[in-house]
C-alpha cells in the first residue's frame, strides 16, 4: 500500500465526538454508505448549526451493570444512555461497578428511545469525579464549538 492511500484512509476515520445523551435522544438519524449517523444540534449557547456524528465519547454515572446481557446503563446530566458489548472491551469491566463514574468511546446503534452505543474504550473516571462532572458539560460545548 502506498503512503497516499494511507493517508486517504486515515482521513476517513473520524475522532469520537464529545456529546450529551440528550443531544443524541433529540437528533435524527441517517445512513451513510452503511455507517450509522445521526445529525445533532450543536450544545451550548446561540449554536443553531448541524454536527454528523458516528463516533461518540460520553461520561455518566453506571445505574445498572448486566453482564450477562453485556450491557450497562448509565446517566450522564441530560438523561440515560445503554452501552453494549462491554465483555469485549479490555479493561473495561473492572470499572462497571454501580456509582462509578465512566467515559465510554462507542459506535452510535440508537437513538431511541434512549441512545444505545457499541463500546469501543471504556475507563474509571471515579477516582477524580467530582472535577471530571463538573467540567464535562464545558468540555463538550467546547469541542462542538470549536469543530467546523
Amino acid at each position: 500500500m502506498d503512503s497516499t492511500a494511507v493517508v486517504s484512509a486515515e482521513k476517513k476515520k473520524t475522532p469520537p465526538i464529545k456529546v450529551l445523551s440528550s443531544q443524541l435522544r433529540e437528533g435524527k438519524e441517517n445512513q451513510s454508505n452503511g455507517k450509522h449517523e445521526v445529525t445533532i444540534k450543536r450544545f451550548g449557547q446561540g449554536e443553531n448549526s448541524a454536527l454528523v456524528v458516528s463516533v461518540v465519547w460520553m461520561q455518566g454515572t453506571v445505574l445498572d451493570v448486566r453482564l450477562d446481557q453485556n450491557m450497562v446503563h448509565l446517566l450522564d446530566e441530560t438523561g440515560t444512555f445503554v452501552v453494549n458489548g462491554i465483555n469485549n472491551i479490555p479493561k473495561g469491566k473492572p470499572c462497571l461497578f454501580q456509582g462509578n463514574y465512566v467515559m465510554v468511546m462507542g459506535l452510535i446503534q440508537a437513538i431511541s428511545p434512549e441512545p444505545v452505543l457499541r463500546a469501543v474504550k471504556m475507563a474509571d473516571l471515579s477516582e477524580r469525579s467530582a472535577v471530571y462532572r463538573r467540567m464535562w458539560t464545558f468540555e463538550v460545548e467546547d469541542l462542538q464549538h470549536t469543530l467546523t
